[in-house]
């Protein structure tokens, strides 16, 4: 199959969040999407954009359809410097087995690297043994098993009493 990586444009965000929302429902929790087109379009494409995306487009009649992304942010490790965080990778169910997400990864990784970054890390279901086993071949460790980290959260409710909390004298 002919495809195509790139870096996402502005123009992208309408498909990217489309697909934002089919990943969501893969994974079980389309509730769980609160974002909207126009804070994608604002956090990614800006002078200092929050995320980085990559797109997979394959040749339509028309011009390109996009049938995969990859979101990624960078983050800091005080034990190895720059890192990078895989937020998303998807393809569409009808273009997977044709390397697309493995061309979306690699492209991922060669931007890590163009960036110096020590570390590609991501976070995976533990029921999504397709993906597990996908980055496992890829040479992922799976730290959970591994080193027992958890991957822990604030958010909502919980993030607000945090931040509200002072230390008092």
């Amino acid at each position: 199959m002919n495809f195509n990586i790139r870096p996402a444009t502005k123009v992208d965000c309408k498909d990217i969040i489309r697909m934002i929302m089919e990943l969501a429902v893969y994974e079980k929790m389309p509730d769980q999407v609160k974002i909207s087109c126009e804070e994608l379009e604002r956090d990614g494409f800006n002078q200092n954009p929050f995320f980085g995306c990559l797109v997979a487009e394959v040749p339509e009649e028309d011009g390109f359809a996009t049938v995969g992304y990859a979101l990624y942010f960078y983050i800091y490790s005080t034990w190895k410097g720059r890192s990078m965080h895989l937020e998303d990778l998807y393809v569409m169910p009808q273009f997977r087995g044709f390397g697309i997400g493995k061309s979306l990864l690699s492209a991922v990784a060669q931007v890590a690297k163009e960036k110096q970054c020590a570390r590609l890390q991501l976070s995976v279901l533990d029921w999504n043994t397709p993906s597990r086993d996908f980055y496992a071949a890829k040479g992922a460790q799976d730290l959970t098993v591994k080193e027992g980290w958890h991957l822990i959260r604030f958010d909502g409710q919980s993030l607000d009493n945090l931040a509200n909390e002072t230390q008092k004298n």
